[in-house]
């Protein structure tokens, strides 16, 4: 549904079957939230208490840089899911850059840097990720230097 409809919604949002279609992928992602929010959630809520930001928006910027730290984890799910979603030659980098190019066309912030987050502010925001209820249910199991490294990424723009 997202694949479909979320570029619709936004260049036409007058568009009511996309913006269906979104209420009914959010009204889904709602209840995926059972199985977890992970690192994406976990670094957004501190970024979002600190610098001000939209929660949705930050979990854009960092979806990327979170997707190729799990990728041992979760490689498998997204390669069905690429070919699910009718991506060519479908695997983790197809997906990858689907994700990529949708945050492109969305005009989403590439890094958290555009933002105002600096790499100054990683260890605290790592620390506060590090103990943020959604921590626990990531893939794969992040320290509060993991934490750093992955804010820090995702602050220059390193996948």
């Amino acid at each position: 549904l997202v694949h479909r409809s979320l570029e619709r919604c936004v260049t036409h949002p007058g568009d009511l079957d996309a913006r269906a279609c979104m209420m009914a992928a959010s009204l889904m992602g709602a209840t995926a939230f059972q199985r977890g929010l992970g690192a994406m959630h976990a670094m957004a809520h501190p970024i979002g208490a600190v610098f001000d930001a939209h929660h949705g928006l930050i979990n854009a910027v960092v979806m990327p840089y979170v997707l190729c730290w799990n990728r041992p984890a979760i490689e498998g799910r997204l390669v069905r899911l690429a070919a699910y979603i009718g991506l060519a030659n479908p695997g983790f980098r197809a997906f990858l850059d689907w994700v990529l190019e949708m945050r492109d066309t969305l005009h989403i912030p590439k890094t958290l840097a555009e933002i105002g987050v600096g790499e100054s502010d990683c260890s605290r925001l790592a620390a506060m990720a590090m103990v943020d209820p959604s921590a626990g249910t990531n893939p794969v199991k992040l320290s509060e230097q993991d934490y750093a490294e992955l804010l820090r990424r995702s602050v220059l723009g390193i996948l």
